[in-house]
């Protein structure tokens, strides 16, 4: 039987993070996949989004207080120190990457966590004689205290798993709805237009709620996605979402006697497609009438009603999860039962696109007391 003072479940972000923090305590990691943070070598495109320039717990999805408590712990300028000798350059969106590849961030913890049992999935775990009793795929484990940093639902082919709400469950606590977040947007019958522009991509505002985002959206053959969409996915639940296809722009028509494809500074594709949803030929502007403006004007503030998302298989982070109000916020341990901790995204706490879902796992393994 394997023992140890303290048992990670998983290797990825937070988990690796937390393990290199205590280098000096006895400490076992185990994870799952046969090959340790997967999700750290294939973000921001291979580089690793570590962090962003600019944190606020305005950028999450979570009980306010809970998560700025947690962020002001340990900063994204702390998170920069502790990565020092890792070469970060700051690209699109002020987010810092790697500026050779994640390759530099995963060598990085390997020198520090030495420990590490892979291809391990947990199956079970119970708490007898002050101790956790851990039952694997590698056999039975003992530790004094357990750290959950199993991650959530998102990404499969990452090997994401449910074993942290599962384990949370069984000593008592309550999981807020997960559902996918940082995902694309399926359409309604209505909406079928855009399906035709598979490929294009443009820069739009979203507004849901009382969330905006100005960056790129794309089409594809589901749907809709790109930076905005994804972001707006983290905040929308139900109803509509607006999109101004003129971002900070006004929609005039300087050239009166050309048709209204060659006055909008919005692709071919796009304005053919979308002329043909509202039923307007695309004609000279000085013959549109005061209804025919009308209908354009709506380029400004389209109402569309997502019919869903693309599921977990192409979301990027899993929203909801382990009741915050459940977790001492001073060191991440659980009210519910003594020396079991979690952190990272199991927890009812998700951020935007731009790094802050790595400075959250960095920040709440660093708030942990053991």
């Amino acid at each position: 039987m394997n023992k140890a003072e303290v048992l990670v479940v998983g290797a990825g972000a937070s988990g690796l993070m937390f393990a290199s923090l205590h280098e000096s305590k006895d400490i076992l990691v185990v994870e799952a996949n046969d090959k340790y943070a997967k999700k750290l070598r294939v973000s921001g495109g291979g580089k690793c989004n570590l962090t962003n320039k600019y944190v606020s717990y305005k950028n999450y999805l979570g009980d306010e207080k809970f998560v700025k408590d947690i962020l002001s712990g340990f900063t994204n300028k702390e998170v920069l120190e502790y990565f020092d000798e890792v070469d970060l350059v700051v690209k699109k969106h002020n987010q810092y990457f790697c500026k050779n590849s994640a390759k530099d961030v995963v060598d990085f913890f390997e020198k520090r966590v030495k420990n590490v049992l892979v291809g391990c999935e947990v199956l079970d775990v119970e708490y007898k004689n002050n101790k956790f009793l851990v039952k694997t795929t590698k056999g039975d484990m003992e530790a004094k205290k357990l750290i959950v940093a199993s991650g959530g639902l998102s990404f499969k082919e990452l090997g994401s798993s449910d074993i942290a709400f599962k384990i949370a469950q069984k000593f008592g606590h309550t999981i807020k709805t997960l559902k996918p977040a940082l995902v694309g947007f399926t359409l309604q019958r209505d909406d079928f237009w855009m399906k035709e522009l598979s490929g294009v991509s443009l820069k739009v505002e979203i507004k849901v709620g009382e969330k905006k985002f100005f960056d790129d959206l794309l089409f594809t053959h589901r749907g809709i996605s790109g930076p905005s969409v994804l972001n707006s996915s983290l905040y929308w639940s139900k109803g509509s979402i607006e999109i101004d296809f003129l971002p900070k722009q006004k929609l005039e028509f300087k050239k009166i006697q050309k048709q209204i494809s060659s006055n909008l500074p919005l692709p071919k594709r796009f304005i053919k497609e979308f002329l043909k949803s509202i039923s307007l030929e695309d004609k000279v502007v000085a013959k549109l009438t005061k209804d025919e403006l009308e209908k354009l004007s709506v380029l400004k503030s389209y109402q569309l009603s997502p019919a869903g998302d693309f599921g977990y298989k192409k979301a990027e982070v899993t929203k909801g999860g382990i009741n915050s109000d459940e977790i001492d916020v001073k060191t991440m341990e659980s009210k519910k039962q003594k020396n079991l901790y979690f952190i990272g995204e199991c927890l009812d706490v998700t951020g935007e696109l731009g790094g802050y879902n790595f400075q959250w796992s960095f920040s709440s393994a660093y708030r942990v007391k053991i």
